[in-house]
């Protein structure tokens, strides 16, 4: 499973398109936070809220990009059945390829650490809050992996990798924000809105990025990597 891991790593490295996903995610976070209109310099306090809001979109965009080749790719090519002949056991091979587009989502959005130590610089005291940022990055961090674990997911549908990218997209989308959406919606019933809001990945986020650790969340997330993962057991086993 680990030479798989490995593989996955250098084989996402090694392509032009993996750097410059990398590299486009962190230009635009950089540049809607110290550049644009509205940017963290003009809050006139030291907060780093607006890149917790901003990144989940673009992680929309990163995460299927990293993930969309994982199966999709060796389906096309063929190479699957030669995963299939080594000894390993398709959760074995899942994990592997699952840990390795992870590691990648991680390493991406470990530069953004700069943005708090430049931010804490040009602060005055006290500065910013790191119980709450570190707090708000382990959210950014949980969130990554499930987002890496629908991109798998999707991945595993298909032998096209526009259409595994697209399917991520759209399959993260609804569940990041369209819960939230349909909560809004007039004439839902109080108490009921609520749930629906509470069965979004972006009701979780939120508590966590506040700096909130509670078991509810965490058995909610627990529990939807484990779907995942068994939705996506179940296409391979198909396979």
């Amino acid at each position: 499973m680990w030479a798989l891991y490995r593989k996955e790593i250098s084989q996402f490295f090694s392509s032009l398109s993996g750097i410059i996903a990398i590299v486009i995610f962190l230009i635009v976070n950089g540049l809607v936070l110290f550049v644009f209109e509205d940017n963290i310099l003009d809050f006139g306090y030291a907060s780093l809220d607006r890149f917790f809001e901003l990144s989940p979109w673009i992680l929309l965009l990163l995460a299927p990009a990293i993930t969309m080749r994982s199966f999709a790719e060796e389906f096309r090519t063929g190479t699957w059945e030669v995963l299939r002949a080594q000894p390993l056991t398709l959760w074995q091979l899942m994990l592997g390829k699952y840990l390795g587009a992870f590691t990648v989502v991680a390493i991406a959005l470990m530069p953004t650490f700069f943005y708090a130590f430049l931010l804490q610089e040009l602060s005055a005291s006290p500065g910013l809050d790191w119980g709450a940022t570190m707090g708000s990055y382990l959210g950014l961090y949980i969130l990554a992996a499930v987002f890496t674990a629908i991109g798998i997911w999707c991945s595993s549908l298909s032998a096209n990798t526009i259409i595994a990218f697209l399917l991520a997209l759209i399959f993260m989308a609804v569940l990041y924000y369209g819960f939230h959406a349909i909560s809004l919606i007039p004439g839902i019933p109080a108490g009921i809105d609520y749930l629906i809001e509470w069965a979004g990945i972006d009701f979780h986020y939120r508590s966590i990025s506040r700096g909130l650790l509670v078991l509810g969340d965490l058995v909610y997330f627990s529990s939807l990597l484990l779907l995942l993962f068994l939705f996506t057991l179940h296409n391979l086993r198909v396979r």
